[in-house]
């Protein structure tokens, strides 16, 4: 074949203008194609600086939007969603079933056997009186039932948590000799860590964590289980004089170097006991409809050991005991708080770094409930150092370092429309002459989604979801199909397969249809190998939105 076979020609009579497009003519060999409308790039919409600041805060700070329903509301109506927000249990309390509350007794019943030990045990990390252990057992959970909106949250003390609080403290001030002055910290530490994460509620600030990608967190979780396992073997063994340290060499050095120590009848029961709760454990793994064995198993260790411990204490002499606890109420700790003197610096940051940790573990609590489901099972966390203290910003570098994180961990989301008598899909607000297709809410992601933007991505675009149906309310037209064109997508990681994952499932829930548009060369490969794709299948995958736009209304009239 010629090279003039393949000849293209630009018809002579075209001429550009800033105003108005121009055509071209294709020639290739004896085919004549269709005049090809070019149009120019224009530029986004003027705005002020002070409209751009607001528009880029609210995107930041509110991808959910959470005073929409605030909108077009009276006054009482306000008030009344306002107490809502403060106090969820308003919202569920008046449709609460008779069916809901017995599993919720179940539930309650459950979580309270294991959180009675669990509550003296942590309050032993801690190197605090067993009886402060239960209050956090059972007060929080509580106050949480009026203020909290999660369902699925268990909401107490945290092992690692109580491990390095602990650790902190001991460090500077003796839990034996100064019971006084380290109770008065530990209650500090506590108060600091509430309204440090009170603070990262109020300011939005929780998009933080996002920086702590799920291998990191399952690497935590494992590595707490290793310390936390470690600094049992005290008490198992029976050790008096027992190292402060965590690091697993000065453990096993303390260990081993302490042998005389060692107590072969609590030996014995810690063993016993120990086989006895993996038994039970590995018996509802092996049949989950005896779940309750295994949750009932820490609270059925603690009455046993405390009766046999009772009932031969002449024969189990030297075994070490809690000893009794106080009857009544614990008065109030408010008037105790240490907030002057030279252990402030060392309450607030012992206060600081718990609420962090308790944060990434509460984290990781939602994380092991959304995918227990695909397979994974997770145990623990890692450690995370303890020197947080303090933290500097060196001249403007941090601000610097902030807006990079803000554009990272807040990418743009665009409403797509079509410019008349084209294929072109352009952002509608840039554009004026770009239209919404009916029923079709057509996004375009401008960033890489990954463990950072992921979590911010799934809740842009359930709120542009929210948005486009209200719209569409007026119109009395519903939406029907999401189409997501991830052609500036130029990677991503499990956690943003996860939130499409997700996200898909909830729009399914929702009758809404999600269709993915040309996903990069090695995001189509991560998608295959993840075997999301097989939940697509071959119409809701296309190569460009005209063709999905066009496949799926042609579909909707067959």
């Amino acid at each position: 074949m010629g090279v003039d076979s393949k000849r293209v020609e630009a018809d002579s009579s075209a001429v550009s203008t800033p105003e108005t497009p121009f055509n071209l003519t294709l020639s290739i060999g004896p085919v004549l194609l269709q005049p090809l409308e070019i149009h120019r790039v224009c530029l986004p919409p003027q705005k002020t600086t002070f409209q751009k600041l607001k528009h880029r805060l609210s995107e930041i700070f509110f991808p959910d939007d959470p005073f929409h329903r605030f909108k077009n509301q009276t006054f009482l109506r306000k008030v009344v969603l306002g107490l809502h927000c403060l106090f969820p249990i308003l919202q569920w309390v008046p449709s609460y079933s008779l069916s809901t509350f017995r599993s919720d007794l179940v539930s309650g019943l459950t979580i309270a056997s294991l959180a009675i030990p669990q509550g003296i045990s942590y309050a032993k990390l801690a190197n605090l009186p067993p009886i402060i252990g239960l209050y956090s057992s059972f007060v929080p959970p509580l106050i949480y039932s009026l203020l909290g909106s999660s369902k699925h949250l268990g909401v107490g003390p945290v092992s690692i948590a109580s491990l390095v609080m602990g650790t902190m403290l001991s460090e500077t001030v003796s839990s034996t000799h100064e019971s006084d002055l380290y109770l008065r910290l530990a209650f500090t530490a506590t108060f600091f860590a509430g309204l440090f994460q009170a603070s990262l509620g109020l300011f939005r600030l929780g998009f933080i964590i996002d920086f702590l990608s799920k291998a990191t967190l399952v690497g935590f979780m494992a590595g707490a289980a290793v310390i936390v396992s470690l600094q049992q073997l005290k008490g198992l063994l029976g050790i008096v004089h027992f190292t402060k340290k965590m690091q697993i060499i000065p453990v096993m050095s303390s260990v081993f170097g302490h042998t005389k120590e060692w107590s072969w009848k609590t030996i014995v029961l810690g063993f016993g006991f120990l086989i006895f709760l993996l038994t039970a454990r590995l018996t509802s793994l092996k049949r989950p409809k005896l779940f309750w064995i295994s949750a009932a198993a820490p609270l059925t260790s603690v009455i046993l050991s405390t009766l046999l411990v009772y009932l031969l204490k002449s024969e189990l002499h030297g075994v070490s005991v809690i000893g009794e606890l106080p009857d009544g109420l614990n008065p109030p700790s408010a008037n105790i708080l240490y907030f002057h003197g030279p252990h402030l610096g060392l309450a607030i940051k012992a206060g600081i770094v718990t609420g962090i940790l308790s944060l990434t573990f509460s984290l990781m609590l939602h994380l092991v409930r959304n995918i227990l489901h695909a397979g994974y099972i997770i145990h623990q966390t890692k450690k995370l150092k303890q020197q947080l203290w303090p933290l500097e910003l060196h001249d403007m570098v941090g601000v610097s370092v902030f807006k990079i994180l803000l554009h990272v961990t807040r990418p743009n989301t665009v409403a797509l429309g079509n410019i008349p008598g084209t294929q072109i899909y352009q952002n509608v607000s840039r554009y004026e002459n770009a239209s919404r297709v009916p029923c079709f809410l057509i996004l375009g992601i401008e960033s890489p989604i990954y463990f950072a933007n992921s979590t911010y991505l799934q809740e842009r675009i359930l709120r542009w979801v929210w948005e486009e149906e209200e719209r569409l309310k007026e119109k009395e037209e519903n939406l029907k199909c999401v189409v997501l064109d991830m052609t500036a997508v130029t990677a991503i990681d499990s956690s943003g397969i996860d939130a499409i994952y997700e996200l898909r499932k909830t729009l399914l829930n929702r009758s809404v249809q999600l269709v993915l548009v040309n996903p990069v060369g090695s995001v189509m490969e991560k998608l295959h190998h993840s075997k999301i794709l097989d939940l697509f299948g071959t119409n809701q995958l296309y190569l460009t939105v005209g063709e999905a736009v066009t496949d799926i209304s042609s579909s909707w009239k067959a």
